[in-house]
């Protein structure tokens, strides 16, 4: 027996990890948003003012529980089979902002970033573009078990590297984010649609409750 019937377009959250109205962050998260649609998948373009949520406290966690930005950031990435995060460098290292709506989410349970993809890039008025800051990123989310594409992308100069129509002045910026975004997009479609192993991430005792102790393993 035959069939016509299309797999699903794989879900992919995008969002730019800064606050500012002229981000040059939110900038390049749009434009991997639109390299992410013309491969057919499905986007969710979202800001980080979509998010908003107190510093994490342990003593606020116990009284009010998570709070309502976290939740909503918890549930597009439990939506999605990938996210893109497109994070400015804050002095070499990760946003306070994007880490402590990871910190957030991670209290969830269970918490959603296990087994989900992710592509890291950013933008920044350095010459380096922000890949430092990307390298501190990667330390918490392979921590809680998100599968982070090896490649990144970083964009130099960033503050001189947007047209006002906001595409890329430099065509090979341009085309070295869309060879990244749908090699990683390719990834994600066969992972969704070819998986054959069971995968399993441990790293909290509460994560399975027949676990004698804390484990990190994949099947």
């Amino acid at each position: 027996m035959t069939t016509d019937r299309q797999p699903a377009p794989v879900r992919i959250l995008v969002f730019g990890a800064s606050r500012r109205a002229a981000s040059i962050n939110a900038r390049l998260a749009s434009l991997a948003a639109d390299e992410i649609a013309a491969t057919g998948a499905e986007v969710d373009l979202a800001g980080m003012r979509d998010f908003d949520m107190p510093l994490y406290d342990g003593d606020v966690e116990d009284s009010e529980g998570v709070p309502a930005g976290a939740l909503v950031l918890c549930e597009k990435i439990k939506r999605c089979d990938a996210f893109v995060i497109s994070s400015p460098e804050y002095n070499a290292s990760v946003p306070g902002l994007l880490k402590n709506a990871i910190d957030w989410v991670s209290r969830v349970r269970p918490q959603p970033f296990k087994t989900k993809h992710a592509l890291l890039i950013s933008s920044s008025p350095s010459m380096i573009g922000g890949n430092r800051g990307l390298w501190a990123l990667r330390v918490p989310l392979e921590h809680l078990g998100t599968r982070v594409y090896p490649d990144m992308f970083s964009l130099p100069r960033g503050h001189e590297a947007f047209t006002e129509d906001g595409r890329l002045v430099h065509p090979g910026s341009g085309e070295r984010l869309a060879e990244t975004v749908c090699g990683f997009v390719r990834l994600v479609r066969a992972d969704v649609e070819f998986v054959c192993l069971r995968r399993r991430w441990f790293e909290f005792p509460g994560d399975r409750t027949d676990a004698p102790v804390t484990r990190r393993s994949e099947e």
